[in-house]
């Protein structure tokens, strides 16, 4: 384990990590989490680590390993520092030559916990939290500056009922709150500490259980704030149990005079402020500029003779009780208020995109509570009732109640396999197992807050501050495979860069003008378009979301890595949040696997691991340390074992002795990287064992890695068993769902030459024509088992790259540049659709589908970082691309 360091030392000046901020510098102080690699044999478990600003200011800093090389020396470190405001841009992470000791690791006024058998008490420095590790209300107390300013932290769920009756339908509520079982010190040390909380909602009137939750909270030494990680699994009968709502309720208490107790929103730019009762009345409009100071937030006291009068009139106005701002649409909220529950709410004011944040309090303090996402995982709402009582009630909705219930039926009651590229005939549409995360962050506020603090908080809970390193330094530690850093130092590079940022740009823009956003659809995008409608395939079986299919989160995580911009990294977040959430199962018979592409995330027959593979994830786990992604990569690392219940072959391949079935890919491969990931991770060598069990079986093949790629497979033992070769499976299967990403990787980590030597043989296979495959294979495999050409590019230019082949990187490029076999039309470019053709303005590519799209962007990445010299050469022999696409 390393050491936290507040003091100087002798530092390596090779060891030396220049860091930046994602986004911009934070605004106020805050406490950040973030992950680092290292160079295989670079870091040792007993050296220490420290970190220091731009004006070599030692920051205090806490470290420990995330994951290992081969020879375990440390390959991730997961890092938490707490920063001030003034804090420079740049920081840098180095190494210190002597071991750690417990002299060099002494932090000053650590952060404390407490424990015992009913209780948690976390005392940060700036505040203390007191948690149960049972019953319904989760945080008993927090305290800042010797006031409570929160009595209680509860889960709310409310659940819809339909019943068909002669007059129409008949909704009954029923509510839940959420009831902790338990809860436990995941991760802590001097500078931050993370409790982990799980439960169920039960009703009053219930002894079962309904709808686990998972909460994650986190706090930073010195710091009032608090952050919650809410994830959710659904357990319902999807079609009975319609969610109404679902949130957090905090309780607030309220003390002195009405006039002094306020709300504040931030809405789309600023901020709504209102208090419970106006100083404003009929005849006093703003007298000595109370008013005005009322609204700005000043607390005031009017308890005088001077303003005896003015007193009456002001008791004599309405208190407003509750208040709410409900994000119905991505483009839409609306705030309202009203003065009690026999009354009606009235309009206060309308507006696109909330900032999600609110702040409830009174002339002592308060609470500010924000949602992240707000407006993209709609409808969200946040809301707070007796404002004019001794503790009022403020409530983050997840899901609001104002917006309809969730209804997550499947879109028919029968597959379409033939007509709409549906995995099965098999209906499996279930929601059961599914899960989706939500973020909120908690400040504690000694009075009215400003409103520039109120939006530079705002701006901290969309946009949660993060240190990254420089893409040239992620690319040095050989971490994630094979990749190439954004170059655009020749003409032919520089073309296949803007292809790159059109591609991202395309679907950066998608999102925004087909609103791609709401609780159980944001970080996902479509799969086909629609050129005579316009608009794509959102209603026609596998052709609607695209759930992980062809890997688009790797497209977008590599891209993120090799040029470092924030809006790429927004976006691989985003995907991955929802991709490991909603289109896998967390619970139940499909529990580590995923669902295949369908009109409803969860609706296609085929579950399968190549979905919910680690090596979708784990980019997010090692760059940000998140402990639900982590705890997600613990749930795939023996997913195969859920193929013996669910075969993946089970429509092609009639039944034998083999417990189960797998292909190469994209089923072995999926297993292969949920391996590798709990290899790094815990240094389990049990896990390696089972890749190398694998290899070794293709060693014994036929045709090596060309063998099948339909085998019978062991789960107990990870043996894979020869059946049979070619047929009618087709090997684009076997590569377009990320195993050549992990097979490359798994090259430099297993040093098995056999293993390269396999994939070397893959990529000059493909390269053969039909006659010299046939003549290779006794005729039992030919063109016809590798269709859509394009996806085999970065196996050819391996090994034209370890064999030196310029025949065979020509044939890379020719792949990805040639429009009769990229399955593109290049340059990537948008048209505008006609206005009578849609419903609004919109630009377009007609040919575009994600497969295609992401696939292609990946085999650039990777081939310009295999055969880059040979590009100028490509370009000038394939018609079509040369001086008038460079220009």
């Amino acid at each position: 384990m390393f050491g936290a360091v507040s003091r100087g030392g002798c530092f390596v000046s090779d060891n030396t990590i220049k860091l930046n901020w994602l986004d911009k510098q934070p605004l106020q102080p805050l406490g950040v989490t973030w992950g680092v690699p290292w160079k295989q044999g670079q870091l040792q478990r007993d050296r220490t680590i420290v970190m220091k600003d731009s004006d070599e200011n030692l920051i205090p800093l806490c470290s420990r390993p995330s994951a290992y090389w081969p020879d375990c020396s440390v390959k991730w470190t997961t890092h938490t520092a707490v920063f001030k405001q003034s804090t420079q841009t740049n920081c840098e992470l180095r190494l210190e030559q002597s071991p750690f000791t417990h002299e060099t690791s002494f932090i000053k006024d650590p952060l404390k916990v407490k424990k015992n058998q009913t209780s948690m008490e976390i005392d940060t420095g700036a505040a203390i939290f007191r948690l149960n590790v049972s019953g319904m209300r989760m945080i008993e107390s927090i305290q800042c500056q010797g006031k409570e300013v929160c009595s209680g932290v509860e889960l709310v769920c409310i659940r819809e009922r339909r019943a068909q009756t002669e007059d129409g339908q008949l909704c009954r509520h029923e509510t839940f709150s959420g009831e902790v079982s338990n809860a436990i010190i995941e991760q802590q040390d001097e500078m931050r500490c993370v409790i982990r909380i799980e439960g169920k909602h039960r009703a009053a009137a219930r002894d079962t259980g309904f709808l686990p939750f998972i909460l994650r909270l986190y706090f930073y030494r010195n710091l009032s704030t608090m952050k919650i990680v809410h994830s959710m699994i659904f357990t319902g009968d999807q079609k009975r149990d319609f969610i109404k709502g679902l949130g957090l309720v905090f309780s607030i208490p309220m003390s002195g005079a009405m006039y002094n107790r306020h709300v504040r929103f931030v809405g789309d730019t600023g901020i709504f402020a209102e208090p419970a009762q106006s100083l404003s009345t009929r005849a006093y409009r703003n007298i000595d500029g109370l008013y005005e100071q009322q609204i700005a937030g000043q607390l005031l006291n009017i308890q005088t003779e001077k303003y005896t009068r003015f007193l009456q009139h002001v008791e004599d106005g309405a208190v407003w009780d509750s208040y709410k701002l409900v994000q119905n649409s991505a483009d839409h909220y609306q705030i309202q208020k009203r003065t009690g529950p026999a009354c009606c709410w009235i309009e206060c004011a309308h507006g696109q995109r909330s900032g999600g944040l609110m702040f409830v309090g009174d002339e002592t303090g308060g609470l500010t509570v924000g949602l992240k996402d707000a407006w993209r995982k709609y409808p969200s709402a946040l809301e707070v009732h007796h404002i004019s009582a001794a503790e009022a009630k403020l409530t983050t909705w997840l899901w609001s109640p104002d917006g309809p219930a969730m209804d997550l039926r499947h879109y028919d009651t029968t597959t379409h396999v033939d007509s709409a590229y549906e995995g099965f005939e098999e209906m499996r549409a279930t929601a059961e197992g599914i899960a989706n995360t939500s973020e909120i962050t908690l400040w504690c506020a000694s009075g009215i807050p400003e409103r520039t603090e109120l939006l530079a908080q705002s701006a901290q809970t969309q946009f949660p501050s993060m240190l990254v390193c420089e893409p040239e330094y992620y690319h040095q530690t050989n971490v994630f495979g094979v990749w190439s850093l954004r170059d655009t130092s020749t003409p032919h590079k520089a073309w296949l860069e803007n292809q790159l940022n059109a591609a991202i740009d395309f679907y950066k823009n998608e999102i925004e003008q087909r609103r791609w956003y709401g609780f159980w659809n944001y970080g996902d995008v479509m799969h086909t378009y629609d050129p005579v409608r316009h608009t794509w395939r959102y209603d026609m079986g596998g052709f609607a979301w695209q759930n992980t299919e062809l890997v688009p989160n790797m497209w977008l995580w590599y891209a993120f890595l090799r040029t470092g911009r924030a809006d790429i990294f927004r976006m691989a977040e985003a995907m991955t949040r929802h991709t490991s959430e909603v289109d896998m199962y967390h619970l139940g018979e499909y529990a580590g696997l995923g669902s295949r592409h369908n009109v409803v995330h969860w609706g296609c027959g085929c579950k399968e691991a190549r979905i919910s593979m680690a090596g979708l994830h784990r980019f997010y786990y090692y760059l940000t340390g998140d402990e639900r992604i982590g705890e997600i990569l613990d749930e795939v690392k023996d997913a195969d074992a859920a193929t013996k219940n669910l075969d993946p072959m089970r429509a092609l391949v009639p039944k034998d002795d083999f417990p189960t079935h797998t292909r190469s890919g994209p089923d072995w491969s999926a297993f292969c990287s949920n391996w590798m990931t709990a290899w790094e991770r815990s240094a389990d060598e049990s896990y390696r064992g089972k890749i190398q069990t694998g290899i070794d079986c293709f060693k014994q093949m036929p045709f090596g890695l060309c063998s099948g790629p339909t085998f019978g497979y062991d789960p107990q033992t990870s043996k894979l068993f020869h059946m049979d070769d070619g047929g009618d499976q087709s090997y684009h299967m076997v590569i377009a769902f990320g195993a050549p990403e992990v097979w490359m990787e798994l090259v430099d980590l297993l040093q098995d030459p056999a293993w390269e030597e396999m994939i070397i043989d893959f990529g000059k296979f493909f390269a053969l024509n039909d006659e010299e495959k046939r003549a290779r294979t006794s005729g039992k495999i030919g063109d016809k088992n590798w269709h859509w050409p394009m996806f085999y590019a970065r196996l050819v230019a391996y090994a034209a790259a370890k064999s030196g082949d310029r025949a065979l990187a020509k044939k890379a490029w020719a792949l990805l540049l040639h429009d009769e076999l990229n399955t593109l039309r290049l340059p990537i470019e948008c048209v505008p659709v006609r206005d009578a053709e849609w419903i609004k303005p919109m630009t377009e590519i007609p040919w575009v589908t994600t497969n295609t799209v992401s696939q292609w962007s990946l085999n650039v990445i990777e081939c310009l970082a295999l055969i880059d010299e040979y590009l100028p050469e490509a370009f000038s022999a394939i018609a079509g691309v040369g001086e008038k696409q460079l220009s």
